[in-house]
């Protein structure tokens, strides 16, 4: 037990100091895009609810030999204690994506907040409180994706008070659009979803990404990209140069 947990502290400070590295690529205080001089491409599934593609997400991931980073909010964390004790088993980075799954700001008026300081903190911390038991702390484990993806400068800055770096996902692949529905205005099937991240790759290359996908979605979506098309998606960006790496 005390080797495991020795190897997931040394996992964890690994892992984050890879967000430190030149290059990157910064908005609202949170990085957006790692090291865009290399070929390497980072993973990130966030789950607040649903967890129907776990098994298939870390058959891939062990099949491709990647590590991802999964971002958990507290519901995930008390409905499904052993699909995170499997991501932490599995070497996976497993950090936060709040406890309470708060939005922080309005959508048309982003730069507010609609949170204050101390119920950001408190949601935080209720947030790590589940972590700890997995031997997940804000120390060992600082990176931190905001739920909805959506962040401004002042929860960034809260965020950094608390010891927490934001990320967030790349724009322009439609990666993060695998939760839609048919009846979505802005749905996105599998196949639609592949197809632009590798028409994306060809026009300007994928340097540095962070590519966001959900561990699960609802029964309505009946395309499920992890079910399909992640293997194929991870096999053919490494047999075009690409590189996975937390």
């Amino acid at each position: 037990m005390k080797r495991r947990s020795a190897l997931l502290l040394f996992f964890l400070a690994t892992a984050t100091a890879l967000w430190s590295q030149d290059h990157c690529v910064w908005s609202k205080g949170g990085i957006i895009r790692k090291d865009t001089t290399q070929k390497c491409i980072t993973l990130v599934f966030t789950a607040a609810d649903h967890a129907d593609g776990a098994h298939d997400i870390l058959r891939t991931l062990r099949r491709e030999r990647v590590k991802a980073g999964f971002f958990l909010t507290g519901k995930f964390l008390e409905l499904y204690p052993h699909v995170v004790s499997r991501l932490v088993k599995a070497g996976h980075y497993v950090g936060s994506h709040s406890y309470g799954h708060l939005l922080y700001s309005p959508w048309d008026n982003p730069d507010s907040t609609t949170v204050s300081h101390a119920q950001f903190c408190e949601d935080i911390r209720r947030s790590y409180a589940l972590l700890a038991p997995y031997g997940i702390t804000l120390q060992n484990a600082p990176v931190f994706l905001p739920p909805y993806e959506h962040y401004n400068s002042t929860i960034s800055q809260w965020a950094h008070e608390m010891g927490l770096q934001v990320i967030c996902f790349t724009p322009g692949s439609t990666s993060n659009a695998d939760y839609t529905t048919p009846d979505m205005k802005n749905y996105r099937s599998s196949q639609t979803i592949l197809e632009s991240i590798l028409k994306l790759e060809e026009r300007e290359g994928l340097n540095g990404h962070i590519m966001l996908f959900h561990l699960g979605t609802v029964d309505a979506r009946k395309d499920k990209f992890y079910h399909t098309h992640l293997r194929t998606l991870i096999r053919t960006l490494k047999k075009r140069g690409y590189r996975f790496e937390w």
